[in-house]
């Protein structure tokens, strides 16, 4: 009810959103349980920090303003009102609006915070920055990398291996643009990027708009908007501990880019446990082998 209401009012909204959760209903039960947990917590807000960052990375990601919750706001308000009838009495309503408000100013202060050090550090930038394809080959069956580099030839922003960029694309089946976050499955090096999309085949009820677009339609030499690096899940680069790396499909991008850090002089001890159907759809497959025999610190475990 809340997000037709919304999309109903503001259409431009449908170019941040994910419309493929949407119609899977994933991104209402988030934004629910978000809410909710919030309200749960509004007297020790401290207990979500580790979830209001990884939120406020992803809006990042997105590119989403403070002047957008209002109107979240205004239409969430309204849907609860609508929903509950009589039963959303004007305190009701009034100490709901105090929470939302509350969580929109946690949350857009944070992503200042992250726009201000994505545009500071050498390289960085934010919105969206033109970038062009120069490889695009498959690592599997199902899984293909495209290397970025941006179109200005300016550097690009170092990354915390594990973190991630968003590509947005205009979909002509939707009619809008969508945004996907892909990870970076290369380390940094200063001059591109590298991104590994396994095609979704709509297995889950819908199809994988951008993926295919992505497999399909886009070559070397195309154009791509890019944000800047943002996620809050990477290693520590500066620490000497051995790493226990576990992913399983498609999940080993975030982990090859850990791991090729982890590498860099001097070498950490690093144990890969990596699962896929096959070995059709196994990305990689022969660059993690050959690391695993140059490098004695690295122990390779592979399942399928």
């Amino acid at each position: 009810h809340f997000y037709k209401r919304m999309f109903q009012a503001h259409p431009e909204l449908k170019n941040i959103f994910n419309m493929a959760h949407q119609e899977r209903g994933e991104q209402q039960q988030a934004l629910a349980r978000a809410v909710y947990a919030y309200a749960a917590n509004i007297e020790n807000p401290e207990s979500l920090s580790a979830v209001l960052k990884d939120i406020a990375h992803k809006h990042a990601s997105l590119g989403v303003r403070p002047e957008q919750y209002p109107i979240v706001g205004e239409h969430l308000l309204a849907s609860i009102k609508e929903v509950l009838g009589d039963a959303a009495t004007d305190e009701i309503i009034s100490a709901w609006a105090q929470a939302y408000g509350n969580l929109a100013d946690i949350l857009a202060g944070m992503e200042s915070e992250l726009y201000e050090r994505s545009e500071e550090r050498p390289g960085g930038w934010t919105g969206w920055r033109r970038f062009i394809v120069r490889e695009k080959h498959p690592e599997s069956d199902v899984i293909t990398s495209f290397v970025l580099e941006p179109a200005d030839g300016g550097q690009v922003a170092d990354f915390e291996p594990g973190q991630y960029t968003s590509v947005a694309v205009h979909v002509p089946k939707l009619g809008y643009q969508q945004i996907r976050q892909y990870s970076l499955s290369d380390s940094p090096n200063g001059r591109s990027y590298r991104i590994s999309v396994k095609r979704e085949d709509g297995g889950l009820g819908t199809p994988g708009y951008v993926s295919s677009l992505l497999h399909d339609e886009v070559n070397v030499g195309d154009e791509l908007k890019l944000a800047a690096p943002y996620g809050n899940f990477y290693i520590n680069v500066t620490a000497t501990t051995p790493i226990v790396l576990i992913s399983g499909g498609v999940g080993l991008t975030p982990m090859v880019s850990m791991l090729k850090k982890a590498l860099q002089t001097p070498p950490r001890k690093v144990v890969f446990v990596h699962g896929a159907r096959n070995s059709a759809v196994h990305a990689m497959r022969d660059r993690l082998k050959e690391a695993s025999r140059t490098y004695p610190e690295f122990k390779l475990f592979i399942f399928y």
